[in-house]
């Protein structure tokens, strides 16, 4: 499970790539029952998603060229530059060369061999996300991707990442854990892409813990919100749920099944 002790590898930050803010605002609010904080007027429009005064992602407006709206997980860093060499060297690509955010922190995105996108976050005076794990925040990661053997290279080349193989009927899922991490610190999982989530290829995906997936279905339709897997039970998981959001963007929900 997701927790804030940010260790090296681990996910701490989630934003929203969107055309209009605002009209991504006016979905997610009624949604997860989201607020909205602007990062100020020198962010470019970018700001916080936020609940009971906690921040719990991000959104801002879509800065590359031909790009489509998506979420983008941001995996902890001691060392932006050292994780873009890295990256390269293990063959993934810099779409956004490191750079500083103010005094916040320091971050980097890329693309994994598949051509999933994902990011680094070196903390300054942010960092990380306030909440996970707790309803209507972030609570698991998963790689949806066309090389799931290549993926498990990739990443244990860029962040050390230890991972354990779990056949699920049909597919293998392969979860992974921080550096120096069990089973217990498990943050995320790579499946090989199924129909109904390939379109658009590889992608990392974030799920949102929610007491209840079902109401969020109702909610995510009444706002524009298309359903591209109905909740469903997965025993020893939880309750979960698909979308894409008005804009394109995909993202999950769970009930998790309670820690035993």
């Amino acid at each position: 499970m997701l927790t804030t002790n940010y260790v090296p590898g681990a996910p701490n930050w989630v934003d929203l790539a969107t055309p209009d803010v605002d009209a991504a605002v006016a979905f997610y609010g009624p949604v997860f029952g989201w607020q909205f904080q602007s990062a100020g007027p020198d962010a470019g429009g970018y700001g916080m998603f936020t609940t009971d005064g906690k921040t719990v992602g991000a959104v801002g407006p879509m800065g590359e060229p031909g790009a489509a709206p998506a979420w983008t997980l941001y995996f902890n860093t001691p060392d932006a530059d050292a994780a873009a060499d890295a990256v390269t060297q293990a063959g993934g690509t810099v779409r956004a060369a490191p750079m500083d955010v103010f005094t916040a922190g320091r971050m980097a995105q890329f693309a994994d061999p598949s051509g999933a996108n994902f990011a680094v976050w070196q903390p300054g005076d942010t960092k990380g996300l306030d909440a996970v794990t707790d309803p209507n925040t972030l609570c698991w990661t998963e790689l949806h991707t066309t090389d799931p053997a290549g993926a498990k290279a990739f990443y244990q080349s860029v962040f050390g990442w230890s991972s354990q193989d779990m056949p699920m009927g049909d597919f293998t899922y392969t979860v992974v854990c921080p550096v120096g991490g069990g089973q217990e610190t498990s943050q995320g999982g790579i499946m090989g892409l199924v129909p109904e989530m390939a379109a658009g290829g590889s992608r990392w995906l974030p799920y949102f813990e929610v007491t209840d997936p079902d109401a969020v279905v109702a909610r995510v339709t009444e706002h524009g919100g298309t359903v591209i897997a109905p909740a469903m039970d997965l025993e020893g998981v939880g309750r979960m749920a698909a979308f894409v959001d008005p804009a394109g963007a995909m993202f999950s929900v769970i009930k998790s099944v309670p820690a035993s």
